[in-house]
């Protein structure tokens, strides 16, 4: 049997892996939850994938953890290293969802300079890109801004020569108080003046938020690389007495 140093080190591992898989899956789901309104609007689904990354390595962690703790207390050889495999799957997908935050965060920016002035230019307000609308609203309203650089971009937008615009210069989730039709009034009194746009808010927000899941995924990765080492500690000294 082990001796009450090492079964506190185990139980202080475990009770940190607990921890550690909570916050990753906390984080997943936040994420998703709080800020799928966004998701439209960019280009590429990685920062999606990141979060459903995270939230399965969560899953996963939280698992594990139950199979850890009988493993450690029956010390079945079988047992740690199946767990030990599990660590290793968990370690992988932490580290690829850290990474792949990491590598969006890198063309960031460039992507969201591209991709939400011709979201706005093309496809607000058009036949079947009522998702679209929705998230370019709600981007609006949720950091009192309008338009990607500034409320002139919604100029250059095809929504506002449509019919339905009802003589609009910008969308009324441009107003500071929405009310129908709002949005026929751009002046600084009427609407939001933001200088850098929704762009500047909406990266700053998402590069924030790509940090912390990175951070999370890396950090709880190393928590794994722990738990292969001291399960290939136990494994051994289970080897050793059995022979």
């Amino acid at each position: 049997m082990r001796s009450g140093g090492g079964r506190n080190a185990w139980d202080t591992r475990g009770a940190c892996e607990q921890v550690g898989g909570a916050a990753v899956l906390a984080v997943g789901i936040w994420t998703l939850v709080e800020k799928s309104g966004y998701l439209s609007v960019l280009a590429s689904s990685t920062f999606a994938a990141s979060a459903y990354i995270l939230i399965f390595a969560g899953v996963l962690v939280m698992v594990t953890g139950f199979l850890g703790f009988g493993a450690i207390l029956w010390e079945r050889k079988g047992c740690l290293s199946t767990y030990f495999c599990l660590l290793l799957v968990i370690f992988l997908v932490e580290l690829v969802a850290g990474v792949l935050a990491h590598v969006y965060y890198q063309r960031l920016s460039d992507e969201l300079k591209q991709h939400l002035n011709r979201t706005l230019a093309e496809n607000y307000g058009q036949p079947g890109a009522t998702q679209i609308t929705a998230s370019v609203d709600r981007l609006q309203q949720d950091f009192k801004c309008c338009g990607s650089n500034s409320s002139a971009d919604w100029q250059h937008s095809t929504y506002i020569l449509l019919r339905e615009a009802e003589g609009r210069q910008v969308p009324d989730s441009c107003c500071k108080t929405v009310v129908a039709r709002c949005g026929q009034r751009a002046h600084p009194s009427n609407i939001y003046k933001v200088e850098g746009g929704c762009l500047t808010k909406l990266e700053q927000f998402l590069a924030d938020h790509l940090l912390l899941m990175g951070a999370v995924g890396i950090g709880v990765a190393c928590l794994q690389i722990c738990g292969m080492v001291l399960t290939c500690c136990l494994h051994q000294r289970l080897q050793r007495h059995f022979y």
